[in-house]
């Protein structure tokens, strides 16, 4: 006799598409285990939490990215400079070779000058005296390297004395900027640590559909607000443009989530700012 068993279809979760419209995430939404009314201001107090972040961010206003473009432009100095000061030690090293070829080419000179008293071939006179012209102008072509090269390296002193000014004037303005944004975060840690706190409770409440939507309105808008009361009674609280009579019934039913048709942003009852 075949037994019969008894299957349960397991609830399949469409994977997560930063395309898809509304409607489909209305129905997501709906079917949540979580009250549609709950998960509403659950949304409400979850950008309350990102608002009141967003305020602490602005407070330290560009001081963030001022300080990661010091930080940058003090690498770059640095890095510069120690560029400059391998040429400089090259170019000393270049007039130390320079200076050994200057005595090698004075001693073959000596050494010419001492034959030449022992010479009484003119041939041989001649050719010995060629060699020493031609050592002559070796080691004057070698002062005139030496010459050349000193005035180099006053040069690139002279650059490198200027990028050190401009890096230590570069590394004061950062200690100071770095002072006044630690100032400013350490006022506002606690708060912070709350709000953030406030903010992943609430978001560990809401579906990762949801909240990938709510992502990805407040990133597309300039204030930053996903979610918005009704302005004035009948308008959206985010771009003001008027809501239906019908819409606003839904709106205030707490039975369905409402997107503004105009901006895109999430409706909410605005009972629930009380």
């Amino acid at each position: 006799m075949a037994s019969t068993k008894k299957t349960t279809a397991a609830k399949v979760q469409a994977p997560i598409d930063n395309r898809e419209t509304f409607v489909s995430l209305q129905k997501s939404f709906a079917d949540s285990d979580m009250p549609v009314e709950e998960k509403l201001k659950t949304l409400y107090q979850l950008q309350a939490a990102d608002s009141e972040i967003d305020k602490i961010i602005q407070l330290r206003g560009e001081l963030p990215a001022e300080v990661a473009a010091l930080e940058e432009e003090i690498a770059g100095l640095k890095e510069r400079s120690a560029s400059i000061s391998a040429v400089i030690d090259q170019l000393n090293r270049n007039i130390a070779d320079a200076k050994l070829a200057i005595a090698e080419h004075e001693s073959i000179i000596e050494k010419y000058q001492r034959q030449l008293e022992t010479i009484s071939n003119s041939r041989e006179y001649d050719s010995l005296n060629k060699e020493i012209e031609n050592q002559e102008l070796l080691r004057q072509i070698g002062e005139k390297t030496i010459n050349d090269t000193r005035y180099e390296i006053g040069a690139k002193k002279a650059e490198l004395d200027e990028l050190k000014d401009r890096l230590n004037i570069r590394q004061e303005d950062l200690a100071a900027k770095k002072q006044e944004l630690e100032t400013i975060v350490e006022e506002t840690a606690k708060e912070e640590a709350v709000l953030r706190a406030r903010r992943e409770e609430c978001a560990a409440k809401i579906d990762a559909r949801t909240m990938s939507a709510y992502e990805r309105i407040r990133a597309s808008v300039n204030n930053h607000l996903a979610v918005v009361g009704i302005y004035n009674g009948d308008s959206c609280g985010g771009c003001f443009n008027t809501i239906t009579p019908q819409r606003r019934v839904e709106i205030a039913s707490n039975k369905k989530l409402i997107i503004c048709e105009h901006c895109g942003r999430i409706i909410i009852n605005p009972d629930f700012a009380d």
